[in-house]
């Protein structure tokens, strides 16, 4: 891809995380704000008992503060969804319900943390620390800053395929719980992106840098297993572990599944 190509592609699906670690949900639309990330998007987390991590806490911390799928893909073997509105939390294992938590209540959130606490075989009476900061995320890009926290991940399905092919097994784009996938667009050439501005689906976006790729997509999303080495199989393949690009919203709207990408 040159400079001078226009990029087009679209968007193929939209999710947001609203608990790091657990699930992604898929969305037909959202609105963005400048400047801002995914609404719901990682904004509350479990935190490990005894770490950096306590209620307050204002600086963005590691992602290995917080139990997440880069140290306990057995989260992935569960199925959860967030109702924004009511702030209800289903969880779910092989389709079979086995909590409804209201998360606006102390009551709600501590039969969340009991629950994972037996999933993550915490020692009788230590259950993880439930992380919820008004305004803030739990992303993987805390360490960055403020700024670095509000950005959007955008994963290009054609360099999924291409790792596909160079791996030999399938990879479910899924592994890389990125909040935007499109197609249409080279492989790869999302990469060229970082430092641009480009058209997302009618929201205006900057490329801030590339998505570095841990262990967490070594998970199956479907099983919870670890099965593939994908930050190996990318170096391996392409000489380097990336795999999407964080944007930053410069001007807001409404971001749908179908849109245009345009730059």
């Amino acid at each position: 891809m040159t400079t001078s190509s226009p990029v087009r592609g679209r968007v193929e699906a939209l999710h947001v995380h609203p608990v790091k670690g657990l699930s992604a949900q898929p969305l037909r639309q959202v609105r963005l704000t400048a400047g801002r990330g995914v609404p719901f998007d990682r904004v509350f987390a479990m935190a490990r008992p005894g770490g950096e991590y306590a209620p307050g806490v204002r600086r963005g911390l590691s992602k290995r503060q917080f139990f997440a799928l880069v140290d306990e893909a057995r989260l992935a073997g569960l199925r959860t969804r967030l109702d924004t509105a009511t702030g209800v939390l289903a969880v779910a294992v092989r389709e079979h319900e086995v909590l409804r938590a209201d998360l606006r209540t102390e009551q709600g959130v501590r039969a969340v943390l009991e629950l994972f606490a037996r999933v993550l075989d915490l020692p009788a009476g230590v259950l993880p620390v439930w992380a919820h900061e008004e305004g803030r995320r739990f992303t993987d890009t805390a360490p960055g800053g403020e700024e670095a926290m509000e950005l959007v991940s955008v994963l290009n399905l054609a360099s999924v395929r291409d790792l596909e092919r160079r791996a030999g097994v399938p990879v479910d784009p899924l592994r890389f719980r990125a909040n935007v996938h499109v197609d249409g667009l080279p492989a790869w050439s999302e990469l060229d992106l970082v430092g641009a501005e480009f058209d997302l689906g009618g929201v205006r976006v900057r490329g801030a840098f590339p998505t570095v790729r841990c262990a967490a997509t070594e998970v199956d999303p479907a099983t919870g297993r670890r099965d593939l080495p994908v930050p190996q199989l990318l170096v391996r393949a392409f000489g380097h572990d990336r795999m999407g690009l964080y944007v930053q919203v410069l001007t807001g709207g409404t971001l749908a599944v179908g849109g245009e990408l345009r730059a």
